[in-house]
């Protein structure tokens, strides 16, 4: 039971950087005998008629509604709660990697800018296509998942400005138009589907809903939206942002 409480706990710490994520069920009771307190019936105390011995009786498990703590036992959940929730509560902030830059003459990059944070923390799913072209001339179009980019390579490279973000043939989906190199890959994020009537679509694993980037439909899915960018780094840029949920 103790294992499995402080794995319940690490997991709440591990998933929220939040400190009331950290449920303290011993809140309630300050001291080791507020916690014998509550487990006293009141039947025993009327029979006893003897607080101090009721408290006795509870820890040596003779009597209470169930199985006490020992005094040792207690302190030790309520310091591993404490540790839980000072660490939750001083947990280091995300690094970014847009973090101090400046991105005003940039639309693109102040659009992956603003969305850096969200999409690192699980929050919003990011496809992004590029058409533009590589370092041959040729050009190239393709979809990337921006969060898996974001775990996969640094890019404070792409924020500085040191390197140029473009599709590869490893991304979503890539397409040299020069060499008509067509490729496609899943990630963990999500699932690629060509479908002959609505073209490609791009299935979210997490919530397993679709969405189309076809830039005829009005509607990219549930809980997508399609955010043309306007930019002259690129011949096109369009983002698709989907709002991810977690299941209850």
């Amino acid at each position: 039971l103790w294992g499995f409480f402080v794995h319940q706990k690490m997991d709440n710490f591990n998933e929220e950087s939040n400190p009331r994520a950290v449920r303290d069920e011993f809140a309630e009771f300050p001291t080791y005998e507020d916690y014998l307190d509550s487990q006293i019936m009141e039947k025993d105390l009327k029979y006893l008629q003897d607080e101090e011995l009721a408290r006795q009786l509870v820890e040596l498990g003779y009597r209470g509604s169930g199985e006490a703590l020992k005094r040792e036992e207690f302190e030790a959940r309520k310091k591993e709660i404490d540790d839980l929730k000072y660490r939750a509560a001083h947990k280091p902030p995300k690094i970014l990697n847009s973090n101090g830059l400046n991105f005003d003459d940039t639309p693109f990059l102040r659009a992956l800018a603003d969305r850096e944070e969200m999409v690192k923390s699980g929050k919003l799913t990011s496809i992004i296509f590029i058409r533009d072209r590589n370092h041959k001339k040729q050009e190239i179009s393709g979809y990337i998942d921006y969060s898996h980019r974001l775990k996969t390579e640094d890019f404070r490279p792409y924020f500085t400005r040191k390197k140029r973000l473009l599709p590869r043939p490893s991304d979503l989906s890539y397409y040299n138009w020069e060499t008509q190199t067509s490729t496609s890959n899943p990630t963990p994020n999500f699932q690629v589907k060509a479908d002959n009537e609505q073209g490609l679509l791009f299935k979210n694993k997490r919530d397993r809903k679709v969405i189309n980037v076809d830039p005829f439909k009005e509607d990219s899915g549930d809980n997508s939206v399609r955010h043309e960018i306007h930019t002259d780094e690129y011949i096109q840029v369009v983002i698709y942002d989907h709002m991810t949920r977690r299941k209850s």
